[in-house]
């Protein structure tokens, strides 16, 4: 079967999934601005609290340790809990820590404070794509993703305004005060409005039935345990484990890289991070938009994903020459165009989950996947931050490497997946376990 000989659902009288599919760009949002507002105001606090780059690598160490354990634990719960209390419960959480930020003083208060914010926002992203998953069909989950996934973008654009501003105004603490507290308005929300498609009063029918009108893999329980026996959940680790260490670079040291290099203030790094959002956001959604456009056009959704990628991962490699430029805009740019390309491979990345794995197990594999990708990220950032104390903050190794990863693991993923979605719908390849 191929994606011309799927129903013809091309119309429904409503569209709430795209109201969904909004708040959960709020909330990753609102996620990322809790996380990279501390990257933004390092310098500030740096200089308050006198820690030197290993004692930041050591924060985001722990941070991302944390974060593993909550994208796993987080993932499990809920799929035994379900979206609407998993993604509640997870928030709650974050954006307490995120608040705790303002009233430390030490690095080990920082840790302690990280590792709260690590459990909760792990929860974020296993329970979003399970939603996309349950609320979209498999020709529009990569454009949806993209949309959501662009919040991280947003989140991230917007903390150096917000953490400007406040620290003008009230200091850095307050400024952790804020980001926590949107967050709790979000989910206050989000609890009053969300149930199931099935459930919802603002589904029509039709809605309904465009939103099941793709095959899906067969629907059954898959223990936790049993996970790693299954490919889809081997694609998302093995692209999640290579390339997301160069994502928390980006977001945790792009700051003082523009500081160290170009002698960027807390004040004047808004415009050049917002350049390198701006492209990212185009990137997040533009990735989504690829794979989906060449699925509506009748190729198979495998493919369709892997010429994605291949772009994606062609982008990221002149992130490698930004230490060695005289010209900051162009290391900007360089830095944004990269930042992009990884966020188009994400969405994909993310929507090859529930592509390939039942919705019922697509939180738990993604949990997963992510829990063992941010380990790797924890040991990469103490990496990072040994690197740089050693060599006086020159940063040409570290960009070098997150300049090559995604060709590794675009090459990787190729072998390790399936031909095509269509014959693994129709045999239940998802469904055997890795001989």
């Amino acid at each position: 079967m191929t994606t011309s000989d799927l129903p013809a659902f091309t119309k429904a009288s409503t569209h709430y999934r795209w109201v969904i599919c909004a708040l959960l760009f709020l909330i990753t949002t609102i996620n990322y601005m809790d996380r990279n507002i501390l990257g933004v105001l390092k310098p500030t606090i740096q200089n308050d609290l006198h820690f030197s780059e290993t004692d930041f690598g050591n924060v985001i160490f722990f941070f991302s340790i944390a974060y593993a354990i909550g994208y796993a634990g987080m993932g499990w719960l809920t799929d035994k809990i379900g979206i609407r209390l998993g993604l509640a419960t997870a928030a709650i959480l974050w954006c307490l820590a995120s608040t705790a930020h303002g009233m430390v003083a030490s690095v080990t208060g920082f840790i302690f404070a990280r590792i709260v914010l690590g459990l909760g926002e792990g929860g974020n992203f296993p329970t979003c794509i399970k939603t996309i998953a349950t609320w979209f069909p498999v020709r529009d989950r990569a454009l949806a993703t993209g949309i959501f996934n662009s919040g991280s973008n947003i989140g991230a654009m917007l903390a150096p305004l917000i953490g400007a501003l406040v620290v003008s105004l009230s200091g850095w603490q307050a400024a952790f005060y804020v980001t926590g507290a949107v967050g709790l308005v979000w989910v206050a929300y989000w609890l009053m409005s969300y149930r199931s498609p099935a459930e919802h009063p603002r589904v029509s029918p039709s809605e309904l039935a465009y939103i099941n009108s793709d095959p899906e893999v067969a629907s059954e329980k898959v223990p936790w345990a049993m996970l790693l026996t299954y490919p889809g959940t081997w694609v998302y680790i093995i692209g999640a484990v290579l390339t997301n260490p160069a994502w928390w670079f980006y977001n945790n040291w792009v700051p003082s890289f523009l500081n160290s290099k170009f002698h960027v203030s807390l004040f004047a790094v808004g415009l050049p991070l917002v350049l390198i959002y701006l492209l990212t956001d185009v990137g997040s959604i533009a990735g989504g938009w690829i794979s989906s456009t060449l699925i509506k056009r009748g190729m198979d959704v495998f493919p369709a994903r892997k010429i994605t990628l291949l772009i994606c991962a062609a982008c990221t490699l002149p992130v490698f020459m930004a230490p060695q430029l005289d010209s900051m805009w162009t290391a900007v740019v360089l830095i944004g165009i990269a930042m992009a390309a990884h966020q188009g491979f994400s969405a994909n990345l993310f929507t090859l989950v529930s592509d390939t794995m039942p919705r019922g197990a697509v939180a738990s594999a993604v949990g997963l996947g992510g829990g063992i990708s941010s380990l790797v990220s924890a040991f990469s950032a103490a990496a990072v931050g040994r690197v740089l104390d050693a060599t006086g903050n020159n940063y040409t190794v570290v960009f070098f490497v997150c300049a090559g990863v995604y060709v590794v693991a675009t090459t990787i993923i190729h072998f390790v997946l399936p031909r095509t979605r269509a014959s693994m719908v129709t045999a239940d390849v998802a469904l055997a376990p890795v001989s």
